[in-house]
Parts: C-alpha cells; structure tokens; sequence
C-alpha cells in the first residue's frame, strides 16, 4: 500500500502552500486517495505529482 499522508504534509512535500493544495481539490486537479469518515483526505505523494505533471504537460504535446 502506498504511503499516506495528510493534506499539510502533502504541502509541505511538495514546496507548496496548503491553501495552493486546497485550490487543487476545490478545481478537481488532483483527488485524494482517501476521505475519512470525518472528511479528512490523504494523499499518496507520488500520485499527486503525477497528476500536477499532467496538468502542466497537457497542451504540450
């Protein structure tokens, strides 16, 4: 299973702003791997980054 971690950490790991994670989730641009029952999310790093590459990638093909 893949490393989880919480959205703070997420920022943190990867150089940005919780409130840049928040704008992420809020545009649908990246989707957690997880949603506790209480709504928290966790995420899987690796794939977060594979999701914001694509969105800088697209269009430049």
């Amino acid at each position: 299973m893949a490393r989880l971690v919480t959205s703070g950490q997420l920022a943190k790991e990867l150089g940005l702003s919780l409130r840049t994670i928040q704008r992420y989730i809020a545009s649908g641009a990246i989707t957690p791997e997880l949603r506790t029952p209480g709504g928290h999310t966790r995420w899987d790093p690796e794939k977060v980054r594979d999701e914001l590459r694509s969105l800088t990638n697209d269009g430049q093909d």
